[in-house]
């Protein structure tokens, strides 16, 4: 299996998507809580501007790199990891295995008729896969923050996905995830958009080539723009930065 790298202050990883699956199946069958976390651009910038965001990063018993950008970096730096392990990729991949082992999955995150169409989505494409709740990511305070990790608890979930934005559900699971104990708990951000079809999957050209943000954006330009445009081109300074340190 692969060793752990650190890229700007990140630990990340490195393994293919098929060492992450098995990994995650070990998880599983130890029945032990385990966060994972994908680093991409984005997260990387967030983590050098929130010391509390890059420790739990760097305590995720599981990260991946989801980016072609970040991959790229490693390689320039001398830490050249695997290959992209795309959270999209591996939510699909793990819900179809769900559905053959049968493991029992929560949903949680997006609005109640996103959310509701993913488990209907899954429900119909995986018939044997358990669903063990679900629930949308939009509550009020601590207490009710409360209710849902104890909801998530008494469902007895082997994988709970978690589609919030960051740095919002780390922080979630950084608080929780002890006290809920699911096996394998997962940020998926904008996937259950993706699963549904209500935002479109970048053609593979483009996913391999680096440019899967740019058809993000061409979608959503004004909710995107800043993210791409203002606050993810600190990267570059970030590398420049861990170049200049290397030996």
């Amino acid at each position: 299996m692969g060793e752990r790298i650190t890229l700007m202050g990140c630990q990340v990883d490195n393994l293919s998507m098929e060492e992450t699956l098995g990994r995650i199946e070990q998880f599983i069958q130890s029945g032990q809580p385990h966060q994972h976390v994908v680093v991409n651009v984005d997260k990387l910038v967030k983590a050098s501007r929130d010391p509390g965001l890059r420790q739990i990063i760097n305590e995720c018993a599981l990260i991946n790199a989801d980016g072609m950008p970040v991959v790229w970096a490693s390689r320039l730096l001398g830490k050249p990891l695997k290959e992209r392990v795309a959270g999209v990729d591996l939510f699909e991949a793990l819900m179809r295995r769900a559905g053959e082992k049968g493991w029992r999955v929560f949903l949680l995150g997006a609005r109640e008729e996103v959310v509701s169409k993913v488990a209907d989505t899954y429900q119909r494409k995986y018939p044997r896969l358990v669903l063990a709740g679900y629930r949308n990511g939009y509550w009020k305070g601590e207490a009710e923050e409360l209710d849902v990790a104890r909801q998530i608890r008494d469902s007895r979930a082997d994988l709970l996905f978690v589609a919030i934005s960051s740095p919002k559900k780390e922080q979630f699971l950084g608080r929780y995830q002890a006290e809920m104990k699911i096996p394998f708990a997962m940020g998926v951000g904008g996937t259950f958009d993706v699963a549904i079809g209500r935002v479109k999957r970048a053609p593979v050209w483009m996913q391999k080539s680096g440019l899967e943000w740019f058809y993000r954006f061409l979608q959503e330009p004004r909710r995107m723009f800043r993210r791409y445009f203002i606050d993810d081109m600190a990267f570059i300074w970030l590398f420049i930065k861990e170049a200049a340190r290397k030996p």
